[in-house]
């Protein structure tokens, strides 16, 4: 009996976890092609000159036992058993911190009102802040239209314009009121000034037990599990199991053709980037984790007019992480939390200054001591958020270090001699974006859902800023639906909207 096949759109963590996900549970045998020549998609792990760079930063923390023990399985947690000093295929369980810079000064991060807090806002803006939070609790929006007014009916206007809308600005570069309110209900979820404000006092009085997370918002978090050498090693070894039990991955082979019969995938038209030959290749399933922008192009014949113009207006955010080794860290008088080393002690810091373009500093040395060869030296990430081919995004490499070095310089966290080496990374459609032609996206869904073989999966896949083990979630119930023989892809799409799927306990 000839055994069914499955071929998968993109080997990040999504078109992954679909294809092991077969080789577990059926006799599928999944075929893998990735456009780019690496696994993980932006969830990979760069290593430069044995310095390693997380693009963007991934926190191994999940709502979803499934998930976490799914990770568990692939890499497992620190022991005695499993020392990392003693094995590389380990997790290791990292203490988060994360604060928010502004105003020259470190701020916690979700914003806590412990001391920290209110002395670096000083009395006036902390007097605006309570006041203007308490007019909108009283006069609260009913419908945010858009994501100005979402952030404001939840934390007040005067917060809102302190610490979130020139960050979220940066990160998208639109205006909040351009961005659909949808975003915030996603990523924001349950987080309040009540919440944050009862977590506070828990905390404070240590009424719960560190390890206990499993009713705390996302944003709350305070440890999670970690890779000893990024999250690219877990989806390396995650690769290497599918190639053990008969998957196959074919690296640099994109999808540039797409047909059909009557409701289903019919057959894919993949072009070989090394050999620059062209391939037709056929399956009885089809999961596509490709931005939802590309896969519409790549239809013959095309689609509906409304489709493919909906399609073209999708929007995406581009992103560059500037890796900057530092012999050492200028560090400021009025940090909240003492150094070790001469080190932070953040895994990110979030740039809120108006004067600089930097988003994000990630501290590598504190996801993992492994990511830096050198212990006396200090490895950062510097996040950029960018369009491609903008002003950020055309500079040369060279020119990206010095930029960089200069805007962290500008905000005294370094001196720019202190600087021994640098790296430049470009990563494309890094974040799907909730604006353009978002608003018709369902115009482009139920298209997509009408091919019975065919299973959108993973953030770009279904246009969706995901969460890493929300995308997997996505690969995980469209294998389900295939042995339950389920034809509705209802339960895929409700993984993390906005009335939280699986985000509270």
């Amino acid at each position: 009996m000839t055994k069914k096949h499955a071929i998968i759109i993109g080997a990040g963590p999504a078109g992954l976890t679909a294809a092991y996900e077969l080789l577990q549970k059926t006799d599928i045998i999944p075929v893998i092609y990735e456009a780019s020549g690496f696994i993980g998609g932006i969830s990979r792990t760069v290593d430069y000159k044995g310095n390693k760079i997380d693009i963007g930063g991934h926190r191994f923390f999940s709502r979803s036992e499934k998930v976490l023990n799914w990770w568990k399985n692939i890499l497992p947690l620190q022991s005695e058993l499993f020392d990392p000093e003693k094995t590389d295929n380990v997790m290791l369980l990292r203490r988060r911190i994360s604060r928010i810079f502004f105003l020259d000064r470190f701020f916690d991060y979700p914003v806590s009102p412990g001391f920290n807090t209110l002395s670096n806002l000083g009395i006036n803006r902390v007097v605006k802040i309570a006041s203007s939070y308490l007019k909108t609790k009283l006069t609260p929006f009913k419908n945010p239209e858009n994501l100005e007014d979402f952030f404001i009916s939840r934390f007040g206007k005067e917060l809102y314009e302190t610490f979130f809308k020139d960050y979220t600005e940066k990160v998208w570069g639109v205006s909040c009121r351009d961005i659909n309110a949808q975003w915030g209900m996603q990523r924001v979820k349950g987080l309040s000034v009540s919440k944050a404000v009862l977590h506070f006092i828990k905390k404070t009085l240590n009424t719960k037990a560190f390890s206990d997370q499993s009713s705390t918002e996302t944003s709350l978090i305070e440890q999670f599990m970690y890779p000893k050498y990024g999250p690219g090693q877990l989806w390396e070894e995650v690769a290497g199991k599918i190639l053990q039990q008969g998957g196959k991955i074919y690296l640099k082979h994109r999808v540039i053709g797409l047909k059909t019969h009557e409701n289903s995938i019919s057959e894919l038209i993949v072009e070989n980037e090394d050999s620059d030959t062209r391939l037709a290749s056929s399956a009885d399933f089809y999961f596509s984790s490709m931005a939802v922008r590309d896969l519409i192009s790549c239809f013959i014949p095309e689609v509906p007019d409304n489709v493919k113009k909906v399609s073209e207006g999708l929007l995406y955010r581009d992103f560059i992480t500037v890796g900057l080794l530092l012999n050492r860290l200028k560090l400021q008088n009025n940090t909240s939390i003492k150094t070790i080393n001469n080190i932070i002690p953040d895994n990110w810091v979030y740039v809120q200054e108006k004067k600089v373009k930097l988003g994000r500093i990630q501290v590598f040395n504190n996801w993992s001591p492994y990511m830096v060869s050198d212990l006396n030296k200090i490895w950062l990430g510097l996040e950029y958020f960018c369009n491609e081919g903008d002003e950020l995004w055309s500079r040369s490499d060279e020119d990206l270090k010095e930029f960089a070095a200069d805007e962290l310089a500008k905000i005294n966290i370094i001196e720019k001699n202190d600087v021994a080496d640098a790296a430049v990374i470009r990563f494309k459609k890094a974040y799907p974006a909730y604006f353009g032609a978002y608003c018709r996206f369902d115009e482009i869904r139920h298209f997509l859902d009408g091919f019975e073989n065919l299973y959108l999966i993973g953030r770009n896949g279904m246009h969706r800023y995901n969460n890493m083990d929300h995308s997997m979630l996505t690969a995980m119930i469209a294998v389900e639906n295939i042995i339950s023989g389920n034809k509705t892809k209802k339960n895929i799409w409700d993984v993390n909207p906005e009335d939280v799927y699986h985000e509270k306990k």
